[in-house]
């Protein structure tokens, strides 16, 4: 384990979060070699359609999926803020909160990173993290364009590239992920059919006893 204890993170609306999720964060902290992985569920995203369900029922459902797992933690700061759910803000709020020296990681994957300079202040992100792209084997990252100088400027190759020092890289990882979607379990309920074994059994449980995503509600 690296003893810097950096605080790695993945964001996301989890509605409902789903084994994919819980694998591919699972999988980058023994890649890492952290102690934990934390995942942000978030509030209002300014990118992407509002989720269907409450924000405090998404986050119920991050905490039991993560319950029994020690290196799989959540945390509520989108959730309990006042404002929209901006990686900015977030990243702002985590580095007030660790310090300037300690390494932070946000992990996304290699569709949101292609749409990065349609984010919020974008080019900050880079002075306050590491960013760790999920990508699918074979994929490979259109030339030319203002996200491939991004890459060039800030990638490196290897896990200690990001973990011994604050912020300033793009690490990508290869990763086969589960074939798993929220649309797709959100449509599987709506259609009276069950989503187990795509999502832990007590986030189902929650989901039936408050009766979410069925069309009767």
């Amino acid at each position: 384990m690296i003893n810097d204890n950096p605080f790695v993170f993945m964001g996301g609306t989890f509605d409902p979060i789903h084994n994919g999720h819980l694998r591919t964060a699972l999988e980058l902290q023994q890649w890492l070699g952290v102690d934990q992985i934390a995942l942000i569920p978030a509030k209002t995203p300014v990118h992407r359609e509002a989720p269907g369900r409450s924000s405090e029922q998404r986050l119920e459902m991050v905490r039991l999926a993560v319950a029994d797992e020690p290196a799989l933690r959540v945390d509520d700061r989108e959730i309990c803020s006042d404002q929209p759910s901006y990686s900015l803000l977030t990243l702002q709020s985590l580095r007030q909160e660790l310090g300037d020296e300690r390494p932070i990681c946000m992990i996304m994957g290699m569709d949101a990173y292609q749409t990065l300079p349609s984010w919020h202040e974008w080019e900050k992100f880079i002075d306050l993290c590491h960013l760790i792209v999920v990508h699918r084997p074979g994929y490979q990252l259109p030339d030319g364009d203002q996200i491939s100088d991004f890459t060039q400027q800030h990638r490196v190759v290897t896990p200690q590239d990001v973990l011994t020092k604050p912020a300033g890289s793009v690490l990508f990882h290869e990763l086969t992920p589960l074939a798993i979607s929220a649309t797709q379990i959100r449509q599987t309920i709506e259609q009276g059919l069950s989503p187990r074994y795509l999502l832990p059994d007590q986030v189902w449980r929650y989901i039936q006893a408050n009766r979410l995503y069925s069309q009767v509600s």
